[in-house]
């Protein structure tokens, strides 16, 4: 019996459907973003999910960082708000793959298992249907990571503690990798929406935990996240922070973007 398999929802739409024109932006973006590698192997990123045209260049800036981690990561912890069901807690999807034109991404099924022991954490593949959040994400990490499965969680109505266990619990090691899809302001004309994700992106330095939904889309995960950020005392490092009306759009209603990456202090950069 063949797999059960999460079709792409969003192809064509956020990003290219055609794997090689897919390939070929993302490895643009990727190129354009791609500098100096940073002294320690980032351990979380928070990035954007926009369509590619609008936030594909700053969340290429996170995923730029990774490329010490190519062969290492083998698991990845994608969490992501839910834009179109409302649903207590934090959904996985009972599917054993995501597919997207480049290709099926299995499904970490020991990390699906552990999180499905905690409480608040169910199984619900109306959450992951048409959500958008994650999806955006594999492609970019098709294209810098080798031989990985994820777990993708989306993000309900769940108390920061909630996110928090389950990060805690799924935390692993240098071979698990964690990604938190956020955008930021939605709809403000570009010098509000600046000073608004000016104040945002302060909070995600801090680790405040206070997020509003306003200020990011994923702040119930971002806020969830925030305890982990202290409980393992890492630094964020801001990479990129800009908006749609910097990138392809007019600047009366813009969404802001940003892209940041979190690092263990005391951990190494693998060689």
């Amino acid at each position: 019996m063949a797999k059960p398999i999460r079709d792409p929802a969003v192809a064509g739409l956020f990003y290219p459907a055609d794997a090689r024109k897919l390939r070929a932006t993302v490895g643009e973006l990727l190129d354009a973003a791609s500098g100096e590698r940073p002294e320690r192997d980032p351990k979380v990123l928070i990035v954007p999910h926009a369509g590619y045209v609008y936030s594909g260049a700053v969340a290429a800036s996170a995923y730029a960082t990774l490329a010490g981690l190519r062969r290492r990561v083998r698991s990845v912890l994608l969490l992501g708000p839910s834009h179109r069901v409302a649903f207590q807690g934090i959904a996985v999807p009972t599917a054993e793959a995501f597919a997207t034109p480049l290709g099926r991404v299995e499904i970490d099924t020991a990390l699906r298992d552990t999180a499905l022991q905690i409480e608040g954490v169910c199984e619900l593949d109306e959450a992951h249907r048409l959500e958008h959040s994650l999806e955006v994400q594999l492609p970019f990490l098709q294209s810098v990571l080798d031989d990985f499965r994820v777990l993708p969680l989306v993000v309900g109505d769940a108390a920061p503690a909630n996110v928090a266990t389950v990060i805690e619990r799924l935390w692993g090691g240098s071979e698990t990798l964690i990604v938190v899809s956020s955008d930021l302001s939605h709809y403000h004309d570009y010098s509000e929406a600046r000073r608004i994700d000016s104040i945002t992106v302060s909070a995600i330095e801090r680790a405040s935990g206070d997020l509003r939904p306003e200020q990011a889309c994923g702040s119930r995960a971002l806020n969830g996240l925030a305890l982990s950020v202290r409980a393992h005392e890492l630094r964020v490092a801001t990479l990129d922070v800009r908006n749609s009306g910097d990138t392809a759009g007019p600047r009366d209603r813009v969404v802001g973007y940003g892209a940041f990456a979190l690092f263990e202090e005391h951990a190494p950069r693998e060689a």
